[in-house]
């Protein structure tokens, strides 16, 4: 058996949707209280200097701490039906569906979250691995319940799901410096849809 693993944004989208479903999930008090307590750390991101790692989970935290559970995942199945297909790569659609017709297992490995990738990995009938949401008592925390899934957590969060030796051939798709990691356990691996060696 083969093993598929898949980055979401930028490889299966041609856009972010982490930042878009911030902004489409935050009231605009809370978004602009954000704007004005983050601003030094996005202008620090933006210029390349504080890592896409380090400030997911700052904005997660400031757009959902202390909300509903079952409202921002009513929120996510929304934006998955409604946004997400407008932003699918056609290649990338179609590389997935290659997977599944050969019978490999495909997994979306995503600092994305999982209000919205959840609904969107079950409708496609994929696995997934993501940045998680932490909930207490149906409310959010703001905090991830394992971290951010980017980088090297991303090859941590895989081993922990899968033992790679069950698999033939393992196959990469990433798009960013961050799914690295992820592209080293490929035997077939593709950057920005290009094969690499």
């Amino acid at each position: 058996m083969n093993i598929a693993f898949f980055d979401f944004d930028g490889t299966i989208t041609h856009e972010d949707a982490f930042t878009k479903f911030i902004f489409y999930a935050t009231p605009q008090h809370r978004l602009i209280a954000g704007m004005v307590l983050l601003s030094p750390v996005i202008l620090l991101h933006k210029l390349g200097l504080y890592p896409a790692a380090k400030i997911r989970p700052l904005l997660a935290k400031f757009a959902f701490c202390n909300r509903s559970e079952p409202q921002i995942f009513e929120l996510g199945a929304r934006f998955a039906a409604d946004y997400l297909p407008s932003v699918l790569r056609p290649t990338a659609m179609e590389k997935i569906s290659w997977h599944k017709a050969r019978g490999d297992k495909v997994v979306v490995v995503s600092a994305s979250l999982n209000p919205y990738l959840s609904y969107w990995c079950k409708t496609h009938d994929l696995d997934l691995i993501c940045s998680e949401l932490e909930s207490k008592s149906s409310l959010l925390t703001g905090n991830y319940v394992q971290g951010d899934c980017g980088g090297d957590n991303k090859v941590r969060f895989i081993n922990q799901r899968f033992d790679l030796t069950l698999f033939d051939i393992i196959f990469a798709y990433g798009d960013t410096a961050e799914d690295h990691p992820m592209l080293e356990l490929a035997h077939t691996k593709y950057y920005q849809w290009r094969e690499v060696a």
